[in-house]
């Protein structure tokens, strides 16, 4: 050996030696319950195909009800409409069953028949016809 210092030996060991990597130890995972559920071969290819027609039953359960649902929207639509109609309707009907109920009082007859006709109203009593 060589007059060197025993440092220096020691320093060219530890650089010749391949360096140790620390592992970190990992957590411990506590299985939760997606995990333990998908461990049990819940989704496996043959229960998703057993499940499927009853997937197909809820869509088309779903489907119905929104198209019940849109139907129903209609009519109400529909039917708030027509109450709207109907009123204006018998605003109509009171108005003119108003005006026919001036119309027909005997005062009004009266200007119209002699207006037009020139007809005035009898102050003589009617007479009986007796007929042998």
């Amino acid at each position: 050996m060589s007059n060197r210092l025993k440092s220096e030996i020691e320093a060219e060991r530890k650089l010749a030696e391949p360096k140790k990597v620390e592992q970190k130890e990992k957590p411990v995972e506590v299985p939760n319950i997606f995990t333990v559920w998908m461990a049990k071969k819940a989704f496996s290819k043959e229960a998703a195909t057993d499940a499927l027609p009853f997937l197909l039953f809820l869509s088309f359960l779903g489907m119905i009800y929104i198209g019940n649902r849109h139907n129903a929207e209609n009519n109400i639509r529909k039917i708030d409409g027509l109450s709207k109609e109907v009123k204006e309707l018998s605003w109509d009907f009171k108005t003119l069953k108003a005006d026919l109920m001036f119309q027909s009082r005997q005062t009004e007859v009266i200007k119209k028949v002699d207006s037009l006709l020139g007809l005035k109203v009898s102050v003589k009593p009617p007479t009986k016809l007796k007929a042998n």
